[in-house]
């Protein structure tokens, strides 16, 4: 058992399961929460998961980061949408030492990270992970969880697999979280989105569920042109996937079970959708070397119209 010390920042789907679990095989772990501060105080947290359910009767939790420890990994876990907050967030709970994790959807939400937290070590998890927030202090851990860790590098430079991405892994390993080392982030966020795009977009815009796509014909052959239109877009980055990398994905989805993807919850919650680390960073840096991706462009739109409508509250499917 290592002694790294681990903050989580948004204790929610992500990072109250990752954080719980690691918190249970030993290691010392705070939590910053907000609307759920007090309940946690108080109770604990509380995990519902295919791997076996478990309590964490005490906490280490806070409402306030100043009053957080220094940690020698902090767990940034909130929706991209919420990153304005990290220029206040992050720095009091950093010093020359500690590593920045950042367990995120999307891409290219790294530079703007990098530039607060100096010269500090940047490494992202991509969540392979079927998890909803329940209620206070309450997650449900529905599939999966393996995370691809991968190091951010200036100009999204290859890093290969350095040591404390190993470390890491290690720590999480021991809590019984699968672990794959990328040794190009960028590659491995243009893969994440092979998924993302297709199944948060049309689950928001059909609203429906992952099972329903792939259940009905058209829907199905949508998801997987959208796929195509996502290898172009990293090929135009320099990323190359090969065309069996789309047969995996609907392979993975038709296996997964019945599932709301978080921009459907999000939707469904009247909360902001991550459209832009989601859909329009991979557009635009396409854009950017001069690769149009038009069915991709369509969903942004829609989401865009969608989202802003959602939220002012005058309605959408019946």
């Amino acid at each position: 058992m290592s002694n790294r010390t681990y903050g989580i920042i948004g204790t929610g789907a992500i990072g109250g399961f990752y954080g719980a679990k690691l918190q249970k095989a030993g290691h010392q772990v705070s939590f910053l929460l907000r609307s759920d501060y007090h309940h946690v105080a108080e109770n604990g947290l509380i995990v519902k998961s295919v791997d076996g359910d478990f309590t964490l009767p005490e906490v280490d939790a806070y409402n306030d980061v100043k009053k957080m420890p220094n940690c020698d990994v902090i767990v940034v876990a909130l929706k991209a949408t919420q990153n304005h907050h990290l220029p206040e967030l992050l720095p009091p709970l950093i010093n020359e030492n500690t590593v920045v994790l950042l367990l995120q959807n999307g891409i290219n939400v790294e530079p703007e990270i990098s530039k607060f937290i100096g010269e500090n070590t940047l490494i992202s998890g991509l969540c392979f992970v079927c998890s909803n927030k329940i209620g206070q202090g309450q997650i449900h851990h529905i599939d999966y969880g393996i995370i691809t860790l991968g190091q951010y590098a200036p100009n999204h430079q290859a890093t290969g697999i350095t040591e404390q991405m190993s470390q890491i892994a290690r720590d999480f390993e021991s809590a019984g979280i699968p672990i794959e080392l990328s040794e190009d982030l960028l590659l491995a966020r243009w893969k994440k989105l092979v998924w993302n795009i297709p199944y948060n977009s049309l689950s928001v815009i059909l609203n429906a569920r992952t099972d329903e796509i792939m259940a009905n014909p058209d829907t199905r052959r949508l998801a997987e042109q959208i796929m195509g239109e996502v290898l172009a877009g990293a090929k135009s980055c320099g990323r190359i996937l090969g065309d069996y990398f789309i047969q995996k994905m609907l392979d993975h989805t038709e296996n997964m079970k019945s599932y709301l993807t978080s921009m459907k919850l999000d939707y469904d919650g009247k909360r902001p959708l991550e459209v832009e680390a989601i859909v329009g960073n991979p557009l635009r840096m396409a854009r950017k070397a001069g690769v149009d991706l038009p069915m991709i462009s369509m969903l942004y739109r829609q989401l865009k119209f969608l989202d802003v409508r959602n939220r002012l509250g005058t309605g959408h499917h019946s």
